[in-house]
């Protein structure tokens, strides 16, 4: 007997024949003999029409008391799920009990609409599931230390399921979502796109920080970290698939040194974000410290920086640039024009909405020579201007033209031959 936790995201919860499905195939886990924890997303679309109704009533200002009652209502969507599909469950003739994030509970830390896990309480669940009963908990929420319920963010639903999965010292993590596995990229851009079969933690956690939406990065880094073993396959296979089957399809993410079988590709994956912009204070003075003065002020305004370059100084003067994500772009922008630019002397802000990051990873890449090059030459060939350059041990990022991200993907995906499997490449 194993101990999973199986993760459901919204599209698989949209609609009560879908969770009655849900319900089927993780009655067939349990009935196997597996101790069965589900962590559910909230209904397809459901979260979204939650914030559209607080956005309709909201003052603009983004303030913490505001983000603490945006928090209170987008975790309803998850409470009515684990609700339904613990009715489900018992319809199924199972023993199901759900729990909201701070019944059972998951301490967060009091950053609202994007909180971090701190803890989690196992005591309940592993009372309930030694009981024989399956337990359902809400992903994307806890509670934090003021007794506030707080959520994680987009995608939250994947990271609470891998923290509790880490919790619980489970067997595997199962995360099903609308597609079957993680591909070299997105087959929607790409129609040659490649499913792998499997792929390191280094690689996905790559991916997912460069915009792969399979699954929010702080549940890769998760388990990473902990070792837990998971797997990213799809719900819209039949219910009643083969257990054996099953447990074998999809992408599984696993360890280098584990798996000595693996695909030893040079590039494993294309990775695209369109959620970027990039900023520009010109003519800032080239000193000690002056990259502090520029982005101490934005950090401290909960603002993530990505790429980053400061260019060559002319006459004591350089210019320094960033890309941030798009939500937070007029914002940036504000502090900059209004704060930063004159606090530096800066002569001038610039700002670029439209631009986006095409990135390769590959674990391969430490390994090889001249991967870079092959990547810029393969831009150069289509006519595309790289703006940026930002690398690691086994990814190299570019920041490009919007307009250009496709040909962008196509284009790299043809050059290092994604399009062919491993062993016939």
């Amino acid at each position: 007997m194993a101990l999973i936790v199986h993760k459901y995201g919204g599209t698989s919860m949209g609609s009560t024949e879908r969770i009655r499905n849900v319900a089927k195939r993780v009655a067939k886990w349990a009935r196997a003999g597996h101790q069965m924890v589900v962590v559910p997303s909230a209904m397809s679309g459901e979260t979204n029409r939650l914030l559209g109704l607080a956005k309709e009533l909201s003052p603009g200002k983004h303030t913490p008391a505001l983000a603490r009652e945006l928090d209170a209502i987008a975790a309803t969507g998850e409470q009515v799920s684990v609700g339904l599909l613990a009715i489900a469950l018992q319809a199924e003739g199972l023993e199901a009990v759900s729990y909201a994030g701070w019944q059972v509970a998951v301490a967060t830390d009091s950053s609202f609409t994007k909180a971090r896990i701190e803890s989690i309480d196992d005591k309940r669940v592993r009372a309930d599931l030694a009981a024989g009963k399956v337990v359902v908990i809400t992903g994307f929420q806890g509670i934090d230390p003021d007794g506030h319920v707080t959520t994680l963010g987009r995608g939250g639903s994947d990271t609470s399921a891998v923290a509790i999965a880490a919790a619980l010292k489970a067997a595997e993590c199962l995360i099903y979502t609308d597609v079957d596995g993680v591909y070299t990229t997105d087959p929607r851009v790409v129609p040659e796109a490649r499913r792998l079969s499997t792929i390191t933690f280094e690689e996905m956690l790559e991916m997912a920080s460069l915009g792969s939406k399979i699954l929010q990065i702080r549940s890769v880094e998760f388990a990473g970290k902990y070792r837990v073993p998971l797997r990213v396959l799809s719900s819209f296979t039949p219910w009643d698939i083969d257990i054996t089957e099953e447990a074998a399809s999809g992408t599984l993410i696993t360890f280098e040194q584990e798996d000595e079988n693996m695909e030893q590709a040079v590039v494993s994956g294309i990775a695209f974000n369109r959620d970027e912009a990039k900023v520009t204070l010109l003519g800032v003075p080239d000193k000690p410290g002056i990259a502090f003065q520029i982005l101490g002020p934005v950090a401290e305004a909960n603002i993530d920086i990505d790429v980053i370059i400061q260019n060559v100084s002319h006459d004591g003067k350089t210019d320094f640039s960033f890309t941030v994500h798009r939500n937070d772009y007029t914002r940036t922008m504000e502090l900059l024009q209004n704060t930063v630019g004159p606090a530096t002397n800066a002569s001038k802000v610039l700002g670029d909405p439209k631009i986006c990051k095409v990135s390769i990873v590959g674990i391969g890449m430490r390994s090889h020579v001249g991967v870079a090059s092959k990547m810029f030459r393969a831009l150069s060939e289509e006519g595309i201007n790289i703006q940026m350059i930002s690398t690691s041990e086994i990814k190299t990022s570019v920041v490009i033209d919007e307009k250009y991200m496709e040909l962008a993907v196509r284009a790299l995906h043809k050059a290092f031959d994604l399009d062919q499997d491993a062993a016939a490449a």
